[in-house]
């Protein structure tokens, strides 16, 4: 029998007085009641009872909104919404508008995720991207014993920073290096894991979004190997290769690379290739490693990209790698994950787990992140001059309740030689940013 609190949440999680019937103000009533029952009074009565060990059909909290079935199955919908913020400053005239906006939503996902007996369906929608709205839609077996097959729009198997989920980055925005990886795109994958290694390889075409014979077709690998791992995964230590070969078609869009300082709101690119429009494929090697003891982690990469070109031109070479520390000030550090429900995300670090007593709701104080990263990339190579940036990152996270989180960045931000495509005659180009996020995920 449903208490009252459940019932009200229930309500909260269909009804906004008030409110027309907008995709904003839906989306408002639905944040509005996961923060009521994930925080509130309501949320706690509903743990403390403890007459049952039989979970409801229907329940809401910090995870979304599960209902379960007879026949074992579960069906989840969930979503993140992240909100930025900030402002910037760049020493060189005629730059134009630093941000082009001071706010801004960086994501607006709805998340759907059905589990039946072996196999695992998933789709995420961002209402904010009207380019490429669709992130993961796939579905995946896992019938067979510690393997994943994976099929449909996801993340190449290709860096640790990437894989990542963005719910749990270290920063706002990844770094430089990010650049050069792949992303999602539509394939299939067959990964598999040991107690401390993990493997997992597939093959892709073009983005569901934007055409799946777009862009050719690519094989990629990655293999992550943790010569010490503690019980607890907490304390570890990580190594990782990664590689990918990308042919792309005569008719292939015309490959660029770029990277904006690190912030989602910055209105230009200080490196930019520019259009390589005779590129027939492009090749990454990646190398990662992340050491974590307590609440201390240390975490970097490095990415060579080979692109070759037609006409016996000689390729070009570009590069860019980062290295970050962080430190976790009121408890232990993020756990790590060896196997991923379903996909490419082998062998990566979650989130922090905010405790009971830790959170603001209840009395507490959240917890506090501290973390600051270097990173570079170069886009010189032979003519393309698109120039070589070195930004450097020191931000500060918050989280107050276990699916809230505030993000409070600085990027000083340092371009030489800038990119040809900038107009700046080669000259440095130096950058000031603030930028912050609030995020709410379920």
């Amino acid at each position: 029998m449903p208490t009252r609190s459940t019932l009200r949440c229930r309500f909260l999680a269909t009804a906004a007085p008030g409110l027309a019937p907008t995709k904003a103000s839906l989306l408002a009533s639905l944040l509005a009641s996961i923060l009521t029952c994930a925080a509130g009074p309501a949320a706690a009565e509903e743990r403390s009872d403890k007459t049952t060990e039989a979970k409801p059909p229907v329940t809401l909290d910090g995870k979304g909104i599960t209902l379960r079935f007879d026949d074992g199955s579960k069906f989840r919908i969930g979503g993140r919404l992240q909100g930025d913020f900030g402002t910037g400053r760049v020493q060189q005239r005629g730059f134009g508008t630093v941000f082009e906006e001071p706010a801004a939503i960086r994501r607006a996902w709805i998340e759907t995720y059905y589990s039946l007996k072996d196999f695992e369906f998933a789709f995420q929608y961002d209402v904010n991207e009207p380019r490429v709205p669709v992130s993961d839609a796939i579905v995946a077996y896992k019938g067979f014993r510690d393997v994943i097959i994976t099929q449909g729009n996801f993340k190449e198997p290709f860096s640790l920073d990437q894989l990542i989920s963005d719910n749990v980055s270290q920063f706002t925005e990844r770094s430089q290096a990010d650049a050069f990886v792949p992303a999602r795109n539509f394939g299939a994958a067959i990964g598999t894991h040991g107690a401390n290694w993990t493997a997992v390889t597939g093959v892709f075409g073009g983005n569901i979004n934007t055409g799946l014979q777009n862009n050719g077709i690519a094989s990629t690998t990655r293999l992550t190997y943790t010569p010490w791992l503690s019980e607890n995964k907490n304390d570890v230590l990580h190594l990782g290769l990664a590689g990918s070969y990308r042919s792309l078609d005569d008719d292939a869009r015309s490959l660029s690379l770029s990277s904006r300082s690190e912030a989602f709101l910055f209105a230009r690119p200080l490196v930019n290739t520019r259009t390589i429009r005779d590129a027939t494929a492009i090749g990454r090697v990646g190398v990662e490693a992340a050491w974590q003891q307590g609440p201390f982690r240390l975490q970097g990469e490095y990415i060579l990209t080979d692109i070759e070109r037609r006409d016996g031109r000689p390729p070009l070479l570009f590069q860019g790698g980062y290295i970050q520390a962080s430190v976790v000030l009121n408890d232990k550090g993020r756990p790590y994950r060896v196997a991923p429900t379903y996909g490419s995300e082998y062998g990566v670090f979650t989130g922090v787990t905010v405790e009971e007593r830790q959170r603001v709701s209840r009395g507490g104080t959240g917890l506090f992140e501290l973390g600051v990263r270097y990173s570079a990339i170069d886009l010189e190579s032979r003519e393309v001059r698109g120039g070589v940036e070195h930004d450097f990152t020191a931000g500060v996270n918050w989280y107050p309740e276990p699916n809230i989180r505030f993000v409070f960045d600085y990027i000083r931000s340092h371009a030489e030689p800038s990119a040809e495509s900038l107009n700046f005659g080669r000259r440095t180009v130096d950058a000031d940013v603030f930028i912050g996020r609030a995020q709410l995920y379920w």
